[in-house]
């Protein structure tokens, strides 16, 4: 089986975090910037554990300073991620990373990821959408500044509103104001949690925050139900399985839990989160899949059925995947 030439859906990756370490080395040298620490010899991204690969990840996105940059990388890492298969795409962007929060100036950064978008679907057949993030760890404050950001700019692009960052900062309540906010706009619902949390952030993210996906949400697997709750009530599971075993949320892929989740009727998904981070592609992803769980071309046809049905897209836009989707006929 060609794992590259599957066309798929992925729902979880962060814009800043595809971004190629040689785009963002290069960008730098543009902008007479050093952040030369956070490369390896080898030109990668260089990251002890996750509190520190925050840190990482936030220098890589000082070179990123104005709209025709992120013009610049939404097309950079669409070309990549087409390259592997990818015929709709999701990705978290944050207004803290584009004008600070300045709605004007964030409508300006939206317009330049839109139009690098627009071009991509027409030569590359990939569509993309925008789901705004609040950044965990800069506190509910902040959260709300990127919820009215988002609020302020839902359209054809921005579809949805999540947030990222420390999991452990705080209690998913906190941060309500901002998920009601962006609800009552009319956007769709995701929030990181059960990447470290475990089942009890799960559980309040779905309770408190009232989201339809969970971005990674594998702690699940240690409360039968919760996993029968999420089960019933259809939530999706955001699970990126490479991203967890570098991160060390699981020991190994042998003992990633995402096929225990989806025989207990919990609907998952599987993205990269922030591929050159974990020096992984979807292509990657589904050779795992199939290495360690066995999974084939019937597993991987309903992986993606489970994640357009989960996307933030209107529904011409999910008829117009669906056909992506299809089978070609030798």
């Amino acid at each position: 089986m060609n794992f590259k030439d599957i066309p798929k859906v992925e729902l979880h990756t962060h814009l800043e975090g595809s971004a190629p370490p040689a785009f963002i080395a290069g960008l730098a040298r543009e902008k007479n910037i050093d952040i030369s620490g956070i490369f390896n010899a080898d030109g990668s991204y260089a990251f002890r554990d996750f509190d520190h690969f925050l840190k990482v990840y936030e220098a890589a996105c000082e070179p990123l300073q104005s709209p025709e940059d992120f013009r610049r990388l939404t097309m950079a890492v669409l070309e990549e991620t087409a390259a592997h298969g990818v015929v709709y795409m999701e990705t978290f962007v944050s207004p803290d990373f584009c004008g600070g929060g300045d709605v004007s100036a964030w409508r300006d950064y939206l317009a330049a990821m839109q139009d690098a978008a627009d071009e991509a679907e027409r030569t590359m057949g990939i569509t993309l959408r925008g789901i705004v993030t609040g950044i965990r760890h800069f506190g509910p404050d902040q959260c709300k500044v990127a919820a009215r950001c988002a609020a302020e700019t839902k359209g054809d692009f921005i579809t949805g509103f999540g947030m990222a960052g420390g999991e452990m900062a705080g209690r998913p309540g906190d941060y309500a104001y901002s998920f009601d906010m962006a609800r009552e706009a009319g956007l769709q619902l995701t929030a990181h949690a059960g990447e470290w949390g475990g089942p009890s952030m799960v559980a309040e993210t779905i309770r408190d925050l009232k989201v339809e996906r969970i971005g990674h949400g594998i702690g699940a697997i240690d409360d039968a139900n919760l996993m029968e709750e999420i089960a019933d009530k259809g939530v999706v599971l955001e699970v990126c399985p490479g991203s967890n075993v570098v991160l060390k949320a699981v020991t190994s892929w042998g003992a990633h839990p995402i096929a225990k989740l989806r025989d207990a009727g919990v609907p998952v998904t599987v993205s990269t989160d922030d591929p050159p981070f974990f020096h992984t592609t979807m292509t990657a992803e589904y050779e795992m899949l199939a290495k360690t769980f066995g999974w084939g071309e019937d597993d991987f046809r309903a992986l993606n059925e489970t994640a357009l049905n989960a996307a933030f897209c209107d529904e011409e836009t999910r008829a117009r995947v669906a056909k992506r989707l299809e089978p070609k006929n030798d």
